[in-house]
């Protein structure tokens, strides 16, 4: 399907729904995006998750996040290993969640940013015999990094917890000159340009700002992970991190719609596809407060 046919179907399919209404026997919704209604079983128009005829109470699953070794240091290989852990069972082994739905093609998907904000990754984690997952990485600075995880565990909703690395020694490179000034100029990927276009012009804490990237060249746009897009939000303390998908996409022209939780500077990494090649730009975008 086109862009433009994605767009108008997006249109045709959601239907909006006063919050806590209730579901009815033909009420199927969207587990990522409850908002989202239809009268039959089928995918999403939003974020291509499968509908469903009930949504669960929404129950947080915790995330046990260590590593071997142990201790970690820059450059140095080491495997992260991540345990989903059933809010209602027990502090042992079995406590485990072991069943997993499918997100965006993967059972989990992870994204890692470094203090100093110069280091982000968003890979998927492969499960392990004991029911966690784990990732090989190399970090490249000492100092924090903060993790997003993305997960769906079976017979509840999706699910997206954080946690912290720490890697010895300072976070060198120092941050750059980023955290003290937006940066909303065009960006170069691989092999496409993305404008950004900000509505409101300036985006205001605990408000709906609409962000609208104008793709160039507009030919080969393919999704990627099952969306027309992925985008992390991290405010500069890294104590903010959101993982969001297009709300609506119009010819080359895809929207994020996002509400920023304070005012300060975010960074916003938003990865396309095109002919094959996963594209990732990097905006600074400053919020004020009301």
């Amino acid at each position: 399907m086109c862009l433009a046919h994605l767009a108008a179907a997006t249109a045709l399919i959601g239907q909006q729904k006063p919050a806590g209404a209730p579901d009815s026997p033909n009420d199927w919704i969207c587990p990522m995006d409850p908002d989202v209604h239809a009268a039959k079983a089928g995918l999403c128009p939003r974020c291509g998750m499968k509908l469903v005829l009930h949504v669960p109470d929404r129950v947080e699953y915790p995330l046990e996040v260590t590593s071997s070794p142990a201790a970690l240091r820059p450059g140095e290989a080491a495997t992260l290993i991540l345990r989903v852990l059933d809010p209602g069972g027990h502090r042992d082994n079995s406590r485990a969640v072991r069943r997993f739905e499918i997100v965006h093609e993967k059972l989990m998907h992870l994204f890692l940013v470094s203090e100093n904000l110069e280091y982000f990754l968003h890979d998927h984690p492969v499960p392990r015999k004991d029911g966690g997952f784990q990732l090989k990485v190399k970090l490249p600075y000492g100092g924090m990094y903060r993790l997003l995880a993305d997960f769906y565990p079976a017979g509840s909703v999706p699910q997206l917890a954080v946690g912290t690395l720490f890697v010895a020694g300072d976070s060198e490179p120092a941050r750059s000159d980023w955290s003290s000034a937006p940066s909303l100029a065009p960006a170069r990927s691989a092999n496409l340009t993305a404008a950004l276009r900000l509505e409101p012009e300036q985006p205001l804490a605990g408000l709906e700002t609409k962000l609208f990237f104008i793709l160039e060249p507009s030919d080969g746009l393919e999704k990627y992970l099952g969306a027309w897009g992925h985008m992390l939000t991290a405010s500069a303390d890294l104590i903010d991190l959101l993982h969001s998908h297009p709300f609506l996409i119009t010819g080359s022209v895809i929207q994020f719609n996002v509400i920023f939780p304070r005012e300060g500077l975010y960074r916003v990494w938003t990865q396309f596809q095109r002919r094959g090649v996963v594209n990732t730009v990097v905006f600074t975008i400053p919020v004020k407060s009301l």
